[in-house]
């Protein structure tokens, strides 16, 4: 199955705020129930298991209103380790699932440039991502983890679709699940513009990382850790 560029509707904001909002609630349910979240909390639980550490600094690029990270958050507190997270996205809508409010519990909540992150070198443990690389062309991907390895003292963390005609198939079949107009544009363009596990190792060996780990997850998702 070739990898084909089709714009993404969200990307964009192409639609009204309701539309939009509905949308991000759609990314919530998929992680809940499609092994979004599973996923990101197996990659974390890597690090601390290599760090041997019950406190980890993230930054979670194209964050939304950090659901991800919160409810992984929420998850590792409860085995007495604190994830001390900053959101980071393009638009400010996204962060405040646009509804004008901030994001929940105080979380530190930045707007940027996924390739060019606004932070100084090892300001956080690890840089983390979800559903994002796809976004990304290949050398884009190799610049967004060489300036997550910049700014992490560990490691870069890509949780992410694996592009298959038999995920395609899954996508079609879960269309009555989700609210929005957008997300059922957007979750074809999404899975067209995956990469494969073997695209995504090539891509990681172009970086700067020391070694990369990667496995495939639930549901035709992957886990990437680029370590510094």
């Amino acid at each position: 199955m070739k990898r084909v560029l089709t714009a993404e509707w969200l990307d964009t904001d192409a639609g009204t705020p309701a539309e939009v909002a509905a949308s991000l609630s759609d990314l919530r349910d998929i992680n809940r129930r499609f092994g979004g979240i599973a996923t990101t909390e197996g990659l974390i639980a890597r690090v601390v298991r290599e760090l041997n550490t019950r406190s980890l600094s993230l930054l979670e690029v194209a964050a939304g209103a950090g659901d991800v990270s919160r409810t992984v958050g929420q998850r590792f507190k409860r085995r007495g380790i604190q994830l001390q997270v900053t959101l980071l996205d393009r638009a400010l809508s996204h962060l405040n699932h646009g509804n004008g409010q901030e994001p929940e519990n105080g979380t530190p909540a930045v707007v940027g440039d996924a390739l060019a992150l606004p932070f100084r070198e090892e300001s956080f443990d690890v840089v983390s991502c979800n559903l994002f690389s796809h976004h990304l062309l290949p050398e884009e991907v190799v610049q967004f983890v060489d300036e997550g390895l910049r700014v992490s003292r560990t490691a870069v963390l890509i949780n992410d679709l694996v592009r298959h005609p038999l995920h395609l198939t899954l996508i079609y079949a879960a269309m009555p699940l989700f609210q929005s107009r957008i997300t059922r544009h957007d979750a074809v363009a999404s899975l067209r513009r995956a990469y494969t596990v073997e695209e995504m190792r090539g891509l990681l060996q172009q970086t700067t990382a020391a070694r990369v780990e990667i496995e495939r997850h639930y549901l035709y998702r992957m886990g990437a850790l680029a370590w510094k």
